[in-house]
């Protein structure tokens, strides 16, 4: 679960930065939550499925 709003979270940051309309720095902060979490799952031994 960690594993995949990680990656929502990317796929809307890339999305961001494509399309050029971003919110100031809301975009970084996407990509860094996304990384915290793929970090988290990580360190916790989840598996991803």
């Amino acid at each position: 679960m960690i594993l995949t709003l990680a990656i929502i979270l990317i796929v809307f940051w890339a999305l961001g930065l494509i399309t050029s309309t971003t919110m100031g720095g809301l975009v970084h902060i996407l990509i860094v939550l996304a990384l915290i979490l793929i970090v988290l799952s990580l360190v916790t031994g989840r598996k991803a499925v």
